[in-house]
């Protein structure tokens, strides 16, 4: 942020957390990277990873769902500028605001519904084949992330409202 720019909803503890997350998520990544590394690797040399399909899995699940956080935060989602170039700012304002909108809709029904989903697998006790790591445990980042984008959406759409103050 430069000196002269006011603050956005990416400044303060909530844009620390979130970057923190997508960060974490980031780190998750280049696990998976590692123990696809391993298995192919491991595979060739006949030391195979045991489970890495389970852990790719879940693990990408998880890493994607630490993002929307910050892409909704920092606005970095795709958008489709191409249809808004000569639009006034007034009206790409009012966009922004809608899609803001929308964010907190969407992240507050999948966090019901997943939350739903978490109850599910854990009272059917569904676990990974190989590993039998319970399934439900990919839930709680994931519902961790989308409180995370409700909050993050709630911020930019404050922003929105307030015309970027």
């Amino acid at each position: 942020m430069s000196d002269d720019a006011p603050p956005g909803p990416a400044d303060g503890v909530l844009g620390r957390l979130v970057t923190l997350w997508a960060l974490l998520g980031g780190g998750l990544l280049a696990g998976i990277v590692a123990v696809n590394l391993w298995a192919v690797i491991g595979g060739a040399v006949g030391i195979p990873f045991a489970g890495d399909f389970e852990l790719t899995e879940m693990g990408t699940a998880v890493a994607v769902f630490t993002f929307l956080p910050y892409c909704q935060l920092t606005r970095q989602n795709v958008t489709a500028e191409i249809f808004t170039a000569r639009a006034s700012p007034r009206l790409v304002a009012w966009l922004s605001a809608v899609g803001s909108a929308l964010a907190v809709v969407f992240g507050a029904v999948l966090l019901w519904r997943m939350s739903a989903g978490l109850m599910d697998q854990r009272s059917y006790g569904y676990a990974t084949t190989i590993l039998q790591i319970p399934v439900w445990w990919a839930f709680v980042p994931i519902l961790i992330s989308l409180g995370m984008l409700c909050l993050a959406a709630i911020a930019t759409l404050r922003n929105d409202i307030d015309g970027g103050r």
